[in-house]
C-alpha cells in the first residue's frame, strides 16, 4: 500500500527581478516546495485568487502596482495568509509600514540564504497549525470586526448587510471590500489611483471615474444628505476621506 503524500506547500515569489526570482525558486524548491512567480503586482494578485498558495514572499519595489498595495488588497480578503516581505526597502519605517498593514515577517535584501529558509519555513508551519486548529472552513475574522458602526449606520461583514441612512441594503462583495479599506484608513485621504490599486487590483484598464461612482453609491446608502456627506468626503486634487470621528488604525 503506497503512503498517502500530502500536497506540496505552495509559494508565491513575488519578484521582478528575474535572477533573484529565479534563485529564489530552485533554492525554495529543493526543499521541497511548489514554487510560482509574478513579476508584478497585477500578476501577483490574479495569482494570490487562482493558485491559492500558502505564503507569499513579496517584493515592494515592483512595476505598477506596487507590494504595499498588493499587501493590502490581500488584507482586505485574507487575514491569516502568511506573507514575508523580501525587499530592499528595510528602514524602520519601511519596516513598520509592512508591519502595520498586515505582514508576518520583513527581510531586507540583500539577505543570508539560510535565513530565509528558515523563516519561510516557520512561516509554513505556523499556517499548518492555524488550519489543524481551526479547521480549513472556519470563518475568517479580520482587525476590523464583523460588525462595524459609524454614525446611524451598521454593517455586518458576515452577511453583507447593512442597516443605513436609506433602510436596509445588501451590500456587494466589492462595496464591502472597498468599505474596509476606507475604514482602514479612516481619518486620512486615499488616491483614486491608490484605491484603484488596492481594491481592483488596477491594471490601467479601469478608469478612476470607477471609484467615484462607488462613492455615490456610499453616500446614497450611508449618508442623511448625498449632497453634503458627512462620512464619505471628497478631498480637492487628491480623492477621498472616511471621516466617522475615530482616528485611522492602519
Amino acid at each position: 500500500m503506497n503512503a498517502k503524500t500530502d500536497p506540496k506547500p505552495r509559494i508565491l515569489v513575488v519578484e521582478d527581478e528575474k535572477h533573484i526570482a529565479e534563485g529564489i525558486r530552485l533554492n525554495l524548491s529543493l526543499l521541497g516546495y511548489d514554487v510560482t512567480i509574478a513579476g508584478d503586482g497585477v500578476a501577483a494578485l490574479q495569482l494570490w485568487k487562482s493558485w491559492r498558495p500558502d505564503l507569499i514572499v513579496l517584493d515592494i519595489m515592483l512595476p505598477g502596482i506596487d507590494g504595499f498595495s498588493v499587501l493590502q488588497s490581500i488584507r482586505l480578503e485574507d487575514e491569516k495568509l502568511p506573507i514575508l516581505i523580501l525587499s530592499a526597502k528595510a528602514t524602520p519605517d519601511d519596516r513598520i509600514r509592512g508591519l502595520t498593514h498586515g505582514v508576518d515577517d520583513y527581510l531586507a535584501k540583500p539577505f543570508n540564504l539560510e535565513e530565509f529558509q528558515l523563516r519561510v519555513e516557520r512561516l509554513i508551519k505556523r499556517a499548518t497549525w492555524s488550519r489543524a486548529e481551526n479547521g480549513n472552513d472556519s470563518e475568517e475574522m479580520n482587525s476590523i470586526g464583523t460588525v462595524f458602526t459609524f454614525g446611524p449606520n451598521t454593517v455586518s461583514f458576515d452577511t453583507g448587510k447593512a442597516r443605513c441612512q436609506s433602510g436596509d441594503v445588501h451590500l456587494t462583495e466589492q462595496e464591502l471590500k472597498l468599505l474596509k479599506l476606507f475604514i482602514r484608513h479612516r481619518g486620512r485621504p486615499l488616491s483614486r489611483i491608490k484605491i484603484l490599486e488596492i481594491g481592483w487590483g488596477y491594471t490601467g484598464d479601469m478608469t478612476t471615474r470607477t471609484v467615484d461612482n462607488f462613492i455615490v453609491r456610499f453616500r446614497k446608502y450611508f449618508e442623511k444628505n448625498p449632497k453634503k456627506p458627512v462620512f464619505f468626503k471628497s478631498v480637492r486634487s487628491v480623492g477621498y476621506l472616511f471621516d466617522d470621528g475615530r482616528q485611522g488604525d492602519a
